[in-house]
């Protein structure tokens, strides 16, 4: 069974609903140097972000086998370029908001929360590297929430595993 891919971008969580109270990152340093953003990174990342940028987290994507594989050889590209680069230490640590993912699960419970008289908002992952802790988190505005609680495990310089 294949595992999943997901798309966690850096980009400053602002919930949809602004009475939440979700954390904020515990650690302050810069996501990005200047140094480590090269042309070829920042073109890659932005043929990425086109690629998904309307596929409604990945819900278009699972009925078009197609645009799946090139946004996965998109981020296949965009690991390569950064390959060597530890990606797993304290800059992880975060509230992540979900751009695109294939994990079935996430997929089905933003797909059918019209069933329950809502719609999914926010769906974000909150990591802690220190602590070894992912929550991943969707949101029902206007108070609803979906929370599963893991831990992590750092597999490698650029892998993070969670059970």
């Amino acid at each position: 069974m294949p595992m999943a891919t997901t798309l966690l971008l850096p980009h400053p969580f602002k919930s949809q609903n602004p009475n939440s109270k979700f954390p904020t990152p515990r650690y302050s340093h810069p996501r990005f140097t200047c140094c480590s953003v090269t042309a070829q990174s920042r073109s890659a990342r932005e043929h990425l972000l086109a690629l998904i940028s309307d596929q409604d987290r990945g819900l278009i994507t699972q009925k078009d086998p197609a645009r799946r594989a090139s946004i996965v050889e998109a981020i296949d590209a965009m690991a390569a370029l950064g390959a060597g680069s530890i990606t797993t230490g304290d800059s992880l640590s975060g509230t992540w908001r979900l751009l695109w993912t294939t994990e079935k699960e996430q997929l089905f419970i933003v797909e059918k929360a019209h069933l329950f008289g809502t719609r999914a908002g926010d769906v974000l992952q909150v990591i802690d590297v220190r602590k070894r802790t992912l929550n991943n988190v969707i949101t029902f505005p206007p108070d609803g929430v979906f929370f599963v609680r893991s831990n992590i495990e750092i597999a490698s310089p650029q892998r993070v595993n969670f059970r």
